[in-house]
C-alpha cells in the first residue's frame, strides 16, 4: 500500500469526535462503522473520544429543569391550549433553531481545533498488564503493555506526586535491582518506552512506584518510600 493509500491519522481522530458526538450524516456513519470493524486504531480512537465524553457528562453538576418544563409536557400530552407566549410570538421558535446550528458548528469547530486531546489510548490488546496500588488507595496507576509499540501505557486513576516531588516507576524482575522505567508526568495518562533489554524481564515482574525528588532518583535506584506495587500478569 503506498502512502497515499494510508488513512490520514489527524483526520480519523477527527472523523472518530465528529462520529462520538453524532455529527455524521447517516450515509458517513454507516461507512465509519464499517470502518470500525477493521481497524483497530480508528476502534482505539472512538474510544478514547467516548470515554473522554462520558467523563466530561459525569463532571456536569446537576441541572434544575426550568419551571415550565411540566407545563409543556401535559400541553403535549393532553393538547391542553395555551395563548402563545411572548417568545413565540416573537419568532421564538426560528430563534431556536438558529442557535442549534450555531451549537453544531461550535462543536466542529471543537473538534476540529485538536483542542481536546484525548491522549495516549490503552493498548486493545496488551500482552502485559499490571494494577500499582498503595495499601489504602491513595495511589492507583493502571498500566497495561502494548507488544507492538513496545510502550507501556499507564493511567494513573488516584494519587499526585507532594509538591516539589515526583513518583518514579520501576521494575522489580527476579533477584535483580529495581529498573526505572521513567518518572511519571503530571498528566494522567502517559506512555513510557520499555528498552528492549527490558522487555522479556517484564514476565512474572512487579512494577513499583517510589517518592523521590524532582526529576526522579539522582542514584538511580529508589531513594523515597515505595508507595504502591503490583505484580505484571499475563492478559
Amino acid at each position: 500500500m503506498s502512502d497515499a493509500d494510508q488513512p490520514d491519522r489527524e483526520e480519523d481522530m477527527i472523523l472518530a469526535g465528529e462520529y462520538a458526538l453524532g455529527l455524521l450524516s447517516a450515509d458517513e456513519a454507516a461507512a465509519f462503522e464499517a470502518r470500525l470493524s477493521r481497524e483497530p486504531e480508528l476502534r482505539a480512537h472512538y474510544a478514547a473520544w467516548a470515554e473522554d465524553f462520558a467523563r466530561l457528562a459525569e463532571e456536569a453538576p446537576p441541572e434544575t429543569p426550568p419551571t415550565n418544563v411540566l407545563a409543556e409536557i401535559r400541553t403535549r400530552l393532553f393538547r391542553q391550549e395555551r395563548p402563545p407566549s411572548l417568545l413565540a410570538r416573537i419568532g421564538w421558535p426560528r430563534i431556536a433553531v438558529g442557535l442549534g446550528a450555531v451549537a453544531v458548528l461550535a462543536a466542529v469547530v471543537f473538534v476540529n481545533s485538536n483542542v481536546f486531546d484525548p491522549g495516549p489510548v490503552r493498548p486493545l490488546d496488551p500482552g502485559f498488564v499490571a494494577q500499582v496500588e498503595a495499601e489504602d488507595g491513595s495511589l492507583v496507576v493502571s498500566a497495561a503493555y502494548d507488544t507492538v509499540s513496545g510502550a507501556l501505557f499507564v493511567d494513573r486513576q488516584t494519587g499526585a506526586a507532594r509538591p516539589g516531588r515526583d513518583l518514579e516507576l520501576w521494575l522489580l524482575a527476579g533477584e535483580d535491582p529495581p529498573v526505572s522505567l521513567g518518572v511519571l508526568p503530571d498528566a494522567s495518562r502517559v506512555e513510557l518506552p520499555v528498552p528492549d533489554d527490558l522487555r522479556e524481564r517484564l514476565q512474572d515482574g512487579v512494577l513499583a512506584i517510589s517518592d523521590e525528588p524532582e526529576g526522579g532518583s539522582p542514584t538511580g535506584q529508589p531513594t523515597g518510600d515505595v508507595l504502591a506495587a503490583g505484580p505484571i500478569t499475563n492478559t
